[in-house]
């Protein structure tokens, strides 16, 4: 004979009607244990634990007796017909009255009795079989995952986390005749000692024992009721059953909602993609980018959305992981303000440079922190500007103009525009930027990160030369150990944050580990240059105090007419021509990055601001420029950094399913607290100068190889090189034609290469306008060559951010009770 055996555990509210407990409990996960009754090495019957689901099931390895890794369910369609004929000719006891494991086996024998299941001279028998001993996979043999898992979920259960648990028994006897099933739900939920294999109160009781049949598999009816009983509409159906039809008609619904797979032999993945964690829908009044019909209406409703959280702001930062951002956000905000120091001091003839660009980011940086809609962002210097400011300085130098005094004009016509397109509501035309032109420009960025690292890498390399023979043999080789320090500042950066999803200690260590990876890539490697005593490296180049990069050449005022008071009249009115083309600039990398940063897939809870972001960010570069400091915008790649610092995942999940994003810490303290870090980086000049150039390097290539992750088009480019039948299961791979994906994919990198060939040349000063090109390519070109289907697929906007998290070795661990 076999007996099943199963409890579900639950939370009870005694106090509030059972629809009104039930809607409390919604959205809690239920714990299920299946039991069977076996011969123990002692030839002694026990019951033993054999599988259990939270969502999704795990079985015991019988080899290991350890718990494997956690599947979807797969069912027989027979075992769920035994199943439904069981309950319709079973003893179902709804709401029972016992609390104790003794009073209930002895409620269900004596309705077994009744229904004729079983016979009268059977009753000590199938009690004493119902109250044998229990055997658990404990935890010293088993995943240690779970176990840690079970406790947070008991630990919190009296309040919002868990809700109920099944554990089913099975059990085979020589006394019986026939298949007998008992279905219990007691009236309460009851703790019963030594049952399972966590303190978790029941709530359910499912018996299944019979004599051994041909036809009938026990154990496949076990998983039955297991499964069916972690299905949420079912076990919310059986909380409400009244009757035993209840059941039946839950059963039959599940049934309707099931899909039979034809016998053949199918790959048994873990785990199904899981659905994203999607974020509530905006109210129509939330969203940012509605027009008003009011003169500067999105910057009232900006600042109306955003300053009534302002306190939270501040309170929200007092947590570890804020003190890891603030950290890693510092050297990556400092790295791209001197390596694009350097180059816009060698592209401007000295004239804007390390000191300038420090200042800058500092400053912006701190008003940006407290009056910024979305602080999150990072301003900060960029490739496209550093374009700009080669092309502008170079024609100011044909035309015999001064290049400070130019920018003074342009900073002047910038704010007007600003104030204009913000007036209008103008932040809405980025609507119309979709993923097709947010991942050229973001690749754009990325390769500007990873081309300028080897281009200064180059130049080292042209400045000393490697040759074939020395005079003194072992002489120490400049280029090489400035190779040997970005690779390692690279690679100790890129493989730390790999570490961090590794089997490797615990968690919380992997994680702080993985956070700091950059300070300790920098570290390493500043003590391994400091130990070589003979070798020449270039230093971190840091202005002694307040001073400007050149002083010989220009003053901390710009006057607006020039140096000898007679700069052009006709240049004052055509400033307005580069002004449009910065602005240009400023908008694309402003809005672009705010549009990732505040995608609904990140859970972000207090809102963005693009008209008030846009009038801060372009009114303060608009007015530095009078002190001729560089034009600043919402850096992406260092606020995409930024925000990934800040969020937390979620470890109150089942075994085996995907973290999620719990929450982003949305506060303005690591972004103004990064700023003036930056600011007082001149202060601590002394100690930065030890810091070789080429750490920085290996900084820059690790920030734009790491922001290619994510990119939906650097997916699209690895695929170019796979056979289609390695392509992953994407809804762009499914359902497009392999050879027009690579055709939206060759579109792509065909405006890449455009873009990149008017950067390098003497047209760079269009650089702008070739950017903006690509939206009504997107509108206009790209529907009479792709169906709306293909669109859809190829530019949806719906792409879940990734984080450098999944699903590690133990992140269950770090449950505790509360």
């Amino acid at each position: 004979s076999f007996f099943l055996r199963s409890w579900l555990i639950s939370l009870d509210f005694p106090m509030m009607p059972s629809k009104e407990a039930l809607s409390l409990k919604v959205g809690l996960e239920v714990f299920v244990e299946l039991n069977e009754l076996v011969m123990d090495k002692n030839q002694e019957l026990q019951w033993r634990e054999t599988a259990r689901w939270i969502k999704f099931e795990e079985d015991v390895e019988e080899e290991t007796d350890r718990w494997g890794k956690p599947h979807v369910a797969s069912l027989s369609f027979r075992s769920l017909l035994e199943l439904r004929k069981t309950i319709s000719h079973g003893a179902v006891l709804l709401d029972l009255n016992q609390h104790t494991l003794p009073g209930i086996a002895h409620q269900v024998v004596e309705q077994l009795i009744i229904s004729d299941q079983i016979k009268v001279e059977d009753r000590a028998n199938v009690l004493r079989a119902l109250l044998l001993k229990h055997r658990y996979v404990f935890l010293a043999v088993c995943n240690p995952t779970v176990f840690t898992v079970f406790i947070y979920i008991i630990g919190t259960s009296t309040q919002t986390q868990f809700r109920r648990s099944l554990s089913p028994l099975l059990c085979t006897v020589a006394f019986l005749e026939q298949p007998s099933m008992a279905f219990v739900r007691l009236q309460e939920a009851v703790l019963l000692e030594s049952v399972l294999e966590v303190p978790i109160p029941v709530r359910f009781l499912f018996l299944l024992m019979g004599p051994p049949i041909a036809n009938i598999d026990y154990h496949q009816i076990g998983r039955s009721i297991s499964t069916l009983m972690s299905d949420k509409h079912f076990h919310e159906a059986a909380y409400l059953a009244d009757e035993r039809q209840d059941l039946l008609n839950a059963i039959n619904s599940f049934l309707d909602c099931s899909i039979v797979l034809p016998p053949s032999e199918v790959a048994n993945n873990p785990l199904p993609p899981s659905p994203s964690a999607l974020q509530a829908p905006f109210k129509p009044g939330d969203d940012p980018l509605r027009r008003s019909g009011h003169l500067f209406g999105g910057l009232i409703s900006d600042a109306a959305r955003r300053y009534p959280k302002y306190a939270s702001d501040f309170r929200d930062a007092l947590n570890p992981q804020c003190m890891a951002a603030i950290i890693f956000i510092y050297f990556a905000a400092l790295s791209p303000a001197v390596t694009f120091g350097g180059l816009l001091g060698e592209k401007t003839g000295g004239l804007i440079g390390v000191s300038e660009l420090i200042i800058a980011t500092a400053m912006q940086g701190v008003i940006f922190s407290l009056l910024g809609a979305q602080p999150l962002l990072v301003v900060g210097f960029s490739g496209p500007l550093l374009v700009f400011e080669e092309a502008f300085y170079s024609f100011c130098n044909a035309n015999h103009i001064e290049y400070l005094t130019g920018r003074v004009w342009i900073g002047f016509w910038l704010v007007l525009i600003v104030v204009i397109i913000v007036a209008f509501e103008g932040s809405f035309l980025v609507r119309f930027v979709s993923r097709f032109t947010q991942e050229i420009f973001s690749f754009l960025i990325s390769l500007i990160f990873i081309y300028e690292t080897f281009s200064k890498l180059g130049k080292i390399f042209q400045e000393h030369p490697l040759q074939r023979c020395y005079l003194v043999v072992g002489e120490p080789n400049t280029a090489l150990l400035t190779l040997v320090l970005m690779s390692g500042t690279f690679f100790i950066a890129f493989y730390l944050r790999r570490f961090k999803n590794s089997a490797f200690f615990p968690g919380k260590l992997r994680r702080m580990i993985g956070d700091f990876g950059v300070p300790i890539a920098i570290l390493i490697m500043v003590l391994v240059d400091y130990s070589i005593k003979d070798t020449y490296t270039q230093k971190l180049s840091v202005p002694t105090g307040f001073s400007v990069t050149s002083p010989e050449k220009r003053r901390w005022l710009i006057p607006p007419l020039g140096s000898d008071g007679q700069f052009p009249v006709w240049m004052m009115a055509t400033s307005i021509l580069p002004a449009l083309l910065v602005f240009i600039l400023i908008f694309m990398e402003t809005q672009i990055t705010t549009l990732i940063v505040s995608k609904k897939e990140r859970m972000l809870l207090k809102g963005s601001g693009f008209h008030l972001d846009l009038l801060i960010i372009v009114a303060i570069g608009g007015v530095s420029a009078l002190f001729g400091l560089p034009w600043l915008a919402a850096a992406t790649v260092r606020s995409v950094t930024h925000a990934n610092a800040l969020t937390v995942m979620s470890k109150a999940v089942a075994p085996g399913d995907k973290p999620r994003i719990h929450e982003v810490k949305e506060q303005r303290v690591t972004g103004l607290l990064v700023a003036l870090f930056v600011g007082l980086s001149i202060v601590i000049g002394d100690l930065l100068r030890q810091i070789p150039i080429a750490v920085l390097f290996g900084i820059f290539l690790y920030m734009g190889v790491m922001s290619l992750n994510g990119i939906q088009l650097t997916e699209r480019m690895l695929l170019l090189l796979m056979p289609p039948k390695y392509h992953p299961d994407h809804t762009y791979v499914r359902k497009v034609r392999t050879l027009r994906m690579h055709l939206f994919t060759g579109i792509q990198l065909v405006c890449l290469a455009a873009l990149w060939t008017v950067m390098s040349t003497v047209a760079s000063l269009a650089f702008p306008f070739v950017l903006i090109l690509t939206v009504p390519i997107k509108w206009f070109l790209l529907p009479r060559i792709f169906t709306t289907r293909e669109m859809q697929c190829l530019d949806a906007d719906d792409a879940e951010p990734k984080f450098d998290e999944r699903e590690g070795q133990d992140e269950y661990t770090e449950m505790v009770p509360t």
